[in-house]
């Protein structure tokens, strides 16, 4: 499995190793032990531009995704694809949701990697309720292995 990440904000610097190791616990628990994806941290700004190209929003957001894969091959790594968080917007909800920084980095990539394996909360609401449960079920499952 391969996981890369590139910081290109100066905000607040997300802890590399720590996510790397909980990502891999995360594809793990999806039975993804092969797949690769990337990571990118950005700032506002480009965050806001990212949003409006890909999605005609003219606003930042805490995550985007972006799909790779069009389907898995047996034997051969799967690219997931790519996500790019905003850590000024991490920042600001870890402070809403009085979690800490960390945590809120963890569960908007656990977000954006349930987007890269199909999960869409815009869909339905059943489709919302069963992608915020598995999220739930991956960030347990992750803290209880610490």
């Amino acid at each position: 499995m391969s996981i890369l990440i590139s910081n290109i904000q100066r905000t607040k610097k997300p802890d590399q190793q720590r996510i790397r190791r909980d990502l891999d616990r995360a594809l793990q628990l999806l039975g993804l032990q092969t797949s690769e994806l990337s990571i990118l941290f950005v700032g506002n700004r480009r965050m806001r531009d990212l949003n409006y190209r890909y999605r005609g929003l003219d606003k930042t957001t805490d995550v985007l995704s972006f799909p790779l894969t069009g389907g898995l091959t047996a034997g051969v790594p799967a690219l997931l694809g790519d996500i790019v968080v905003c850590i000024p917007k991490a920042l600001l909800q870890a402070q809403e949701y009085n979690v800490l920084f960390y945590e809120e980095v963890l569960r908007l990539l656990i977000h954006g990697l349930l987007h890269l394996v199909g999960y869409d909360h815009e869909k339905s609401p059943y489709q919302r309720a069963r992608m915020e449960k598995k999220e739930r079920e991956l960030l347990d499952a992750i803290a209880e292995m610490d």
